[in-house]
């Protein structure tokens, strides 16, 4: 097996007296989307910022494209593209003047950058529209123009911060169409952090961050199949506890049956049959039921204990 093109080993990182990554250890394969989902504060902000450059390594190691990140900062940048969360682009500045400029601060120029241009434009959807106005750009066609600046140095692997922020959920579709044509024609490693489920389910491999550790890591699909049951969830009235219910489940039917925000949930295999059962033990407390098969959601409450939400 080729060695990773990302290796990070043991990353610890603390602002102050707040750990913001405890001892992540983990490694991202060449020519795949990899996902970092977690809710605001799981420390997947602060990995990304490592990994892009901006920020040191405290404590343990970060291996990208073969060169330790404390030594070869410099040269790492030249390996990667990153697209920020924040919009980068000015808006009083054509579609190709944007790229323009950050070429320049790569060294590029003449022929060669303005054809680079064209390539990442058209790469984009956006090879008819090289001279219209950054500013009177939708927000879905803006993230497309960052995507062609992060690529136009040719990098290796690109990063994107909250790629889906500020786009509508049809630029969403064209924005991770791109991101797949960029790594399978391309041969781009693509590192990408959300909070979003929907978007997660896009990514090849998937670590779930919380609370500045790994909570675990797999494809989405062998991720769910961890839990390897129906999924339960159970709502009470207004005036009822439902961690009372939640005990009163399991000490009635011997499941494990959790707490979760609002809800009572319970993992259980054949759970269309387990239904009727609690229906008839409880009437009255239940409000409402809802069955499913397991999401990335349910596998966060699972590894983690805990419902999706900030910390």
């Amino acid at each position: 097996m080729p060695d990773p093109i990302v290796q990070v080993s043991h990353l610890t990182h603390r602002y102050a007296d707040r750990t913001a990554l405890a001892d992540v250890s983990l490694a991202v394969n060449g020519r795949e989307i990899f996902g970092f989902l977690g809710p605001n504060g799981s420390g997947k902000t602060t990995l990304f910022r490592i990994l892009s450059t901006l920020i040191a390594p405290q404590e343990g190691e970060v291996t990208i494209a073969g060169l330790n990140l404390r030594e070869s900062r410099d040269t790492i940048r030249r390996q990667i593209g990153v697209v920020f969360q924040s919009p980068s682009l000015d808006k009083q500045l054509t579609a190709e003047e944007n790229l323009r400029h950050h070429g320049h601060l790569y060294g590029l120029r003449g022929r060669e950058l303005e054809d680079r241009i064209d390539r990442m434009l058209a790469r984009v959807g956006l090879a008819e529209r090289p001279r219209e106005l950054v500013g009177t750009f939708s927000g879905g066609m803006r993230r497309r123009v960052e995507l062609a600046k992060g690529l136009l140095t040719r990098p290796r692997i690109l990063l994107l911060d909250e790629p889906s922020t500020g786009i509508d959920p049809g630029a969403r579709i064209d924005l991770w169409r791109y991101l797949r044509e960029i790594r399978d024609q391309d041969g781009v490693t693509i590192l990408v952090t959300t909070h979003l489920m929907d978007e997660a389910e896009h990514c090849d491999r998937l670590a779930i961050m919380d609370a500045g550790k790994l909570a675990a890591c797999d494809t989405p699909n062998a991720l769910k199949s961890r839990i390897g049951a129906d999924v339960i969830t159970l709502s009470t009235d207004a005036n009822d506890d439902p961690q009372a219910l939640a005990d009163a489940v399991h000490q009635r039917f011997g499941v494990n049956a959790e707490r979760v925000d609002s809800v009572v949930r319970i993992e259980r295999e054949r759970g269309h049959e387990f239904i009727p059962q609690l229906v008839e033990a409880f009437v009255g407390r239940i409000r409402s039921v809802s069955l499913g098969k397991p999401t990335l959601e349910d596998v966060f409450i699972h590894v983690t204990g805990h419902g999706f939400k900030d910390q």
